[in-house]
């Protein structure tokens, strides 16, 4: 691909996606809808809990059990 197909392409991504923003209305989003009933926010301890160490909880979990199964399944053809 020459240098003015890649130009052509990056004008192409950069206008799409100028026209999506611009299209979006964020200002919509300060309008409530007629049954909508948010509950309290999340403090910060509670959101860097549920979005940062309970995804690495969750995996560190899982990558144990991986472990264990795979060393229970090397004795188990070694014998």
């Amino acid at each position: 691909m020459d240098k003015k197909n890649a130009l052509r392409a990056g004008a192409v991504t950069a206008g799409t996606t100028l026209m999506m923003l611009l299209m979006t209305s964020p200002a919509l989003a300060l309008t409530r809808d007629d049954g909508d009933d948010p509950g309290p926010g999340l403090s910060v301890a509670e959101t860097l809990g549920l979005y940062v160490a309970a995804p690495i909880v969750l995996f560190l979990v899982i990558a144990g059990l991986v472990m264990v199964g795979d060393k229970s399944r090397k004795t188990q053809s070694e014998g």
